[in-house]
């Protein structure tokens, strides 16, 4: 008896979902994993709650995959929840840290599937108080500020790394209150393509065929011809009498 397929992927609500786990075993690791049962309407499956860390998303998504596929289940998980398909870590001490942590955050944005896994990466970048934009910004502002306190006279540095604060800034206020838009990113395609296939299914259904067409000709008023009868012959119309 074959395996059943197992598939793991965020939904837009941000959740993380394991749908296909219907028998206990299956259903027994994903909550091991982390995931929490849920039977409704809907069916059967596991979910994450939508306020875990993105990481401990990719995490526990990770971790049942590989409990999962050690049971001999086959498992389907898009890049952006597999660590093993995601950029490795560099050691924190090692140069240039912050660099490959933006590295790794451009992987987790060019591996959104949906709006809501694209909305969670750039959150990393735009969060007003703890993003990279704004940690960008706040050292910028910092090293005019430095400059100014060992050399007075190179005030022009200075403003040259006050003005780049300053565009960080302005880059800041530009992108603000985009969470909500990146999350509807495909929802609207979605859905007119849903409308455009109903469309155009409705209207091969309610299409009239060749024949259907030439018969409601010809029942139509003014359209009567005269009908040949049983031996071929035209029936004789009369005239009206004199």
């Amino acid at each position: 008896m074959p395996t059943p397929s197992i598939t793991i992927k965020s939904e837009f609500s941000g959740s993380v979902v394991a749908k296909g786990a219907t028998d206990d075993l299956s259903a027994q690791l994903l909550r091991h994993a982390g995931f929490q049962p849920i039977d409704d309407w809907h069916g059967r499956r596991h979910r994450l709650p939508t306020t875990t860390p993105l990481a401990d998303k990719v995490a526990i998504a990770t971790h049942a995959a590989e409990m999962l596929r050690a049971a001999r289940y086959e498992v389907d998980l898009p890049p952006s929840l597999d660590t093993a398909r995601m950029s490795p870590p560099m050691h924190p001490l090692r140069p240039y840290a912050a660099g490959t942590e933006l590295l790794r955050i451009t992987d987790r944005i060019r591996a959104a599937e949906n709006g809501a896994d694209l909305q969670q990466a750039v959150g990393h970048l735009l969060h007003p108080e703890h993003g990279a934009l704004e940690r960008v910004r706040e050292a910028l502002e910092a090293v005019g500020e430095q400059v100014n306190d060992l050399d007075e006279e190179a005030y022009a540095l200075a403003d040259r790394f006050g003005f780049a604060s300053e565009f960080v800034s302005s880059a800041q206020s530009e992108l603000i209150d985009s969470e909500a838009e990146l999350r509807r990113v495909g929802t609207a395609s979605e859905v007119n393509t849903a409308a455009r296939t109903l469309r155009d299914h409705r209207g091969a259904a309610l299409a009239t065929s060749p024949a259907a067409a030439k018969a409601k000709v010809s029942s139509a008023p003014g359209s009567e011809t005269a009908q040949p009868n049983a031996t071929g012959y035209s029936p004789h119309v009369s005239g009206p009498r004199r």
